[in-house]
């Protein structure tokens, strides 16, 4: 088994005044060398936008973009004809394939919105662009796996052009799960921690720390508090 640890309070730090961000990855003005991806997945930015403020219209390509609301709601507009609000228990993905463009925007006058962005590397290219976005019940992943993300159209949750498997987990006190890894061969799981403490394979783990694991079939995961969990299995090559 091989891990790597990235605690939270070593992750690159953007404050742009309307839009607060942390990246576990390099990501625009933050670059540090060992930390480019955990194979194919390249971003995971844990923003906060402002009341009535956004990311105006700008462009993605070959990229599967993923969007997990933590709190609040986002609109979403693009060039496919998309015009959607995405809000906490939503998963959106969208597969930029040749070209899209689009704009997220907190038009909530009160309140700022929080949110996972997630960029994974596909394994096509040039595909047609799509977009999709679905409601998920939370209580479906109390003391269990709930599967968010695969690579196959008919499974649960939604999907993406990639050998990639995401699940999340709301844990109580002492409760545990194990995790089946689908491709040990090829694949590693990078846990980010949303919330609480917990223990991993042995490493303890706070609020907003990530560990990547692989080499490994299994996840033992126990919770040392109430605490919320995103598994993501991904290919460890590109």
């Amino acid at each position: 088994m091989k891990t790597i640890l990235h605690k939270a309070d070593t992750r690159g730090n953007a404050n742009h005044g309307w839009l607060k961000s942390r990246h576990t990855f390099s990501f625009a003005n933050y670059h540090d060398a060992e930390r480019m991806n955990f194979g194919a997945l390249r971003v995971l930015n844990d923003d906060m936008v402002s009341e009535n403020q956004g990311f105006g219209t700008h462009p993605h390509r070959d990229m599967e973009i993923i969007s997990i609301p933590l709190e609040g709601d986002l609109k979403h507009q693009d060039n496919m004809g998309n015009e959607t609000v995405i809000k906490e228990g939503d998963i959106q993905v969208m597969s930029a394939g040749t070209g899209v463009m689009h704009s997220e925007y907190n038009n909530n006058p009160d309140k700022p919105v929080k949110f996972l962005q997630i960029w994974v590397v596909p394994n096509k290219q040039n595909v047609k662009p799509r977009y999709d976005q679905i409601t998920l019940q939370k209580s479906d992943r109390k003391n269990k796996l709930q599967q968010i993300l695969s690579p196959n159209e008919d499974d649960a949750g939604v999907w993406i052009h990639q050998n990639a498997w995401f699940n999340m987990t709301n844990l109580d006190t002492d409760q545990s799960v194990n995790y089946t890894v689908n491709d040990p061969q090829i694949n590693g799981v990078y846990a980010f921690i949303l919330k609480g403490d917990v223990t991993i394979n042995g490493q303890a783990l706070h609020e907003r720390d990530g560990l990547g694991i692989w080499d490994t079939e299994t996840l033992d995961i126990k919770a040392d508090s109430d605490t919320e969990i995103l598994l993501m299995e991904v290919p460890m090559t590109m």
